[in-house]
């Protein structure tokens, strides 16, 4: 597929009065989870909206249709649509080729996302966390120090709560945003207080076409952005540094003036800034030098803001990581188990195996949609690491043509039969993770179904 330029927005402002300039009736396309937050925004404005889906039977139809002033039109749409419209708001899970969205650009309509709409308006600053992974972790950390901190604090956008219902009473101190690469091209207004983009991997390139427009996408996180959190060990990143506001860069590659980093006091690695001591890398309840990242970022995202050191450590001592992403499941027979269902492209997984094989060697699990994704990082980061790699999945085939001798390859028909084999694979001492790589809708529902089947898997072992 090839790349999507990005689409004409109309003038951006930040006061309510932008959203108002397009008086008449705005077009909703996707009845999602963001589709129906914006048809909520919409109609509390007063705009007359008109909400649309390709799905013969959207899920959440009843509830949109409820809403004052909103017409709603399933299956597929026709150009019929566009009439009487003055505005297209396009939800992210819609491809910007679809002949619709083309033909509302080709006509100069203004084609903007839940986000624009939510820059355009918020009454409170707001963070903004992006990257290819490890943006939920970290978006969760800084909005549970900001709490913490005893600074009110509302969190959402691509985690949990969609943008546009986090503008609902009361209005807190803060907001932090995860956005997501989808969300992010089609921004034009967005002016985060503080943004962070932790890394960049080829990911969604059967939607952005190439790795420099899903960059592209993610950069626009930096165009009015007043201050910066940057991947110092990432040049995708660090080739993305604004010249005109501070930047705060985190890094792997050992302490240095003014980075957060990893460094040796009394012993013992530590978190630091520059020469200041933080904390004891030993105080995370996370696993995984890649938490350790996600840790800096952040510390430093939260002192961009003016949190506590208290606040950080309090939150840094007890968060265990969010569900599927690096989750410790079990101990068995010397061997530890860990649930990374979330690691959906291949630098997600590349980052767990470096971060949970730091110090041991194993056993992964991976396959599934690879969405066209090169695995040549994915073997890179098996060496020394991985002894045997157990796959499923519809990609199976194409991941183990590219690990070819990195690591014995096995492969299995279900989840559950990749569980027994790495199990009869691992060593005491050793650990076994599930890091697909890819997504999951090729044998389950979703990532988080595949997690759960793989930890009831896991635990039911324990009984045997």
């Amino acid at each position: 597929m090839s790349s999507h330029p990005i689409m004409t927005l109309p003038a951006s402002t930040t006061t309510t009065a932008s959203v108002a300039e397009t008086a008449g009736r705005w077009l909703v396309f996707g009845m999602g989870k963001t589709g129906l937050s914006c048809a909520r925004f919409l109609a509390r404005e007063g705009r007359a909206v008109r909400v649309i889906d390709t799905r013969p039977s959207p899920p959440l139809r009843a509830e949109i249709e409820a809403l004052p002033g909103v017409e709603c039109h399933a299956g597929e749409p026709d150009l019929a649509v566009l009439q009487d419209v003055d505005a297209l708001v396009v939800s992210p899970g819609i491809a910007l080729d679809h002949p619709l969205i083309v033909a509302a650009n080709q006509s100069g309509l203004p084609i903007l996302g839940d986000i624009e709409l939510f820059a355009r308006v918020a009454p409170a600053p707001y963070a903004a966390v992006t990257g290819s992974n490890g943006k939920s972790t970290v978006t969760t950390l800084v909005a549970e120090i900001l709490a913490a901190d005893r600074q009110q604090v509302k969190a959402g956008a691509n985690l949990g709560t969609p943008a546009l219902d986090l503008l609902d009473p009361p209005v807190p101190a803060w907001y932090v945003l995860e956005l997501s690469s989808f969300q992010l091209e089609l921004t034009d207004s967005l002016a985060p207080a503080v943004a962070c983009v932790l890394n960049l991997s080829p990911d969604h390139l059967d939607r952005h076409g190439s790795f420099e427009a899903y960059r592209a996408a993610k950069a626009r996180i930096l165009t009015h952005a007043h201050s910066a959190v940057l991947n110092a060990d990432d040049p995708a990143v660090a080739s993305l540094a604004p010249r005109d506001i501070p930047v705060r860069w985190v890094s792997l590659r050992g302490p240095r003036p003014g980075t957060y980093s990893i460094g040796m006091h009394e012993g013992q690695r530590h978190l630091m800034h520059g020469e200041e001591e933080l904390f004891p890398v030993s105080l995370l309840q996370m696993e995984g030098e890649h938490n350790e990242f996600n840790a800096l970022a952040a510390i430093a995202i939260t002192d961009a803001i003016g949190a506590s050191r208290a606040a950080q450590r309090a939150v840094l001592g007890s968060f265990q990581g969010l569900p599927h992403r690096c989750r410790l499941v079990a101990e068995q027979g010397g061997v530890t188990w860990f649930n990374d269902s979330k690691g959906t492209n291949v630098g997600a997984s590349a980052a767990a195996i470096t971060g949970i094989f730091a110090h041991r060697r194993g056993v992964l699990i991976a396959g599934g949609q690879g969405k066209g994704a090169d695995f040549t990082p994915l073997r890179e980061a098996l060496v020394s690491r991985v002894h045997t790699v157990v796959l499923i999945g519809e990609d199976a085939p194409v991941i183990a043509a590219t690990i070819g001798d990195a690591a014995r390859v096995m492969h299995a028909i279900t989840l559950q039969e990749a569980v027994g084999l790495a199990r009869a694979a691992a060593q005491p001492g050793e650990a076994v993770l599930l890091s697909p790589a890819c997504a999951s809708l090729d044998m389950f529902d979703n990532y988080e179904a595949r997690g759960r089947i793989f930890e009831s898997t896991v635990r039911e072992l324990a009984e045997v």
